[in-house]
């Protein structure tokens, strides 16, 4: 396998190696953005235990919402595939984009005209300073693999990705697809 440079875009996998890590463990990150300054990404698959109504309690809809990361997990972020109904979106790659004007996307909610198959919702972020992402890539905590679901990405089961990433990944990754969370309760 080539493996592939942090580019916005790609996907994170976290190693098995990072097991314990409350905040990456199991993870898979969406990179939104990646430059000499820096990285910043969101956790697709860590759903937290409240939705966007008890956020903002006039929004309709059953909307959830996910940890995107330890940081600043005081703000709200969003990442979705309809460019055209959020004026300021900011592409990410492949159909998928990050932000954009919020009053229109509280006003597409209220209209019943977005669901959550077209936008995800998330509290904080994930971020690394200029070389942090490098150095947690030459220590194995993490794999880089090209985003092949494009903007069908939001649509991925939570429960599931990181395991299916681990399929796909195959040869000894398969054999973490079907272990415990944490192996000592094996």
């Amino acid at each position: 396998m080539i493996a592939l440079k942090p580019t916005k875009g790609h996907l994170l996998v976290a190693e098995p190696s990072i097991i314990g890590d409350v905040s990456f463990n199991r993870s898979v990150v969406l990179l939104a953005d990646h430059s000499d300054n820096g990285s910043v990404g969101f956790i697709l698959n860590k759903i937290l235990d409240f939705s966007l109504k008890d956020l903002i309690p006039e929004v309709k809809g059953d909307f959830k919402v996910y940890n995107g990361g330890p940081v600043e997990q005081d703000n709200l972020y969003f990442i979705h595939k309809i460019p055209d109904l959020i004026p300021d979106s900011i592409e990410i790659a492949h159909g998928i984009y990050w932000g954009g004007n919020f009053e229109a996307v509280m006003d597409l909610i209220a209209k019943e005209l977005i669901d959550d198959k077209q936008i995800k919702f998330f509290l904080g972020y994930s971020g690394w300073d200029a070389n942090q992402l490098d150095e947690e890539l030459n220590s194995h905590s993490w794999i880089i693999t090209a985003n092949g679901d494009n903007k069908d990405l939001l649509e991925k089961p939570y429960n599931s990705f990181w395991k299916d990433k681990m399929l796909e990944l195959g040869g000894e990754y398969m054999l973490w697809s079907n272990s415990p969370e944490n192996p000592t309760y094996n």
